[in-house]
């Protein structure tokens, strides 16, 4: 699994929120512009409010791609899900491919517990869904 970790302009101290996206296109031919649209996103990270961490992943072969973030709360979490970048790409992938998604709180988080946790959900099949945006 190839992971990156970029740091975000919020701490790590206290309470953060832990979201985990994992999501398998349809088609092998749809992860170029999967990863080019994700890269694009990531650009923004050092400038989103609220947001403290994230690594993005891919498992290429395997259709899979997603993020592990972490935010200092549920209103940065939403404000980056409302970004007209973020809508642009789930507007034209989410006929293409199933999405599963969670989300923790934990305390002072340490970067390779919440790893752990989060590659646990990875490797499970919790009930995929078709993404119905």
């Amino acid at each position: 699994m190839v992971k990156s970790w970029t740091s975000g302009p919020a701490g790590r101290s206290g309470e953060v929120l832990v979201s985990v996206t994992d999501f398998t296109a349809d088609h092998l031919r749809d992860m170029p512009g999967i990863h080019l649209a994700g890269t694009r996103l990531a650009r923004l990270w050092p400038g989103l409010e609220g947001a403290v961490g994230h690594w993005l992943w891919a498992e290429p072969l395997r259709r899979r791609c997603g993020s592990v973030s972490l935010w200092q709360n549920g209103k940065a979490l939403r404000a980056f899900v409302a970004l007209p970048e973020h809508r642009e790409i789930m507007r034209t992938y989410r006929n293409r491919g199933t999405l599963r998604s969670t989300t923790w709180t934990t305390r002072d988080p340490e970067l390779p517990e919440v790893w752990s946790q989060a590659l646990a959900f990875l490797q499970g099949d919790h009930g995929r869904q078709p993404y119905a945006g």
